[in-house]
């Protein structure tokens, strides 16, 4: 469980923001604050109730300052009485002149030559995917300067597939090669760290049992 601590231990959880007008529409949000849907704010409420029903609680929740990941911590906020700071270095990716873009058209407005090596940026203008890892990994080793406890970071998925891979030890690889990790809204993964032992265990990565339960409840 979330909540159970023993020792010097980390629980930390990465949660993806709910369903956005971004994901609604089909366009690429990086860092433009695009607010969230209904859906999204079900979504939320559905995960709130369900770790509230299962008595979880966070020493912190940390979330990035854009709306529909602030929105996001704020319903699990409201409903687990938990503390909650904004981090900016918890943004999403910055898509640079490509924000606005039609995810369906976006790979062929970006010049192949740009995004072949992680080290180059994204369509020119944006943040590159090393950027990102670097970016991620500042979020984890700031996170570690915290007393041992349970962490909740609200986010957005491309900055949480590289919080994953630093945490897992996941070198960062050219776009759209490697490995990748499918981040459902409001899919969360969590992990643990022992200070002790100096181990990350893998609990769960994209959880998103809160939407299962609902939708095989609607099916009865």
């Amino acid at each position: 469980m979330i909540q159970e601590k023993t020792g010097a231990n980390y629980h930390l959880v990465l949660l993806r923001h709910g369903r956005s007008l971004g994901n609604e529409n089909g366009f690429l949000q990086g860092q433009q604050d695009v607010p969230l849907t209904d859906e999204g704010r079900n979504q939320a409420r559905l995960l709130a109730e369900r770790w509230f029903e299962d008595q979880v609680h966070f020493d912190l929740v940390i979330t990035s300052p854009l709306s529909r990941a602030k929105e996001t911590a704020d319903i699990i906020v409201n409903r687990l009485g938990c503390p909650i700071v904004a981090e900016p270095l918890l943004m999403e990716r910055n898509v640079g002149s490509l924000a606005g873009a039609k995810v369906d058209r976006h790979e062929q407005l970006i010049d192949q030559d740009l995004i072949a090596s992680p080290y180059r940026s994204f369509s020119g203008d944006g943040e590159g995917d090393w950027q990102l890892f670097l970016r991620a990994g500042q979020v984890i080793n700031n996170l570690m300067q915290h007393d041992p406890g349970s962490y909740l970071l609200v986010a957005h998925g491309g900055i949480i597939n590289q919080m994953i891979h630093a945490i897992l030890g996941i070198p960062v690889s050219a776009r759209h090669k490697g490995v990748g990790f499918k981040m459902d809204n409001t899919g969360y993964s969590h992990f643990v760290y022992d200070m002790d032992s100096h181990h990350w265990d893998v609990i769960s990565i994209n959880n998103i049992d809160h939407l299962r339960r609902k939708s095989s409840q609607a099916d009865e």
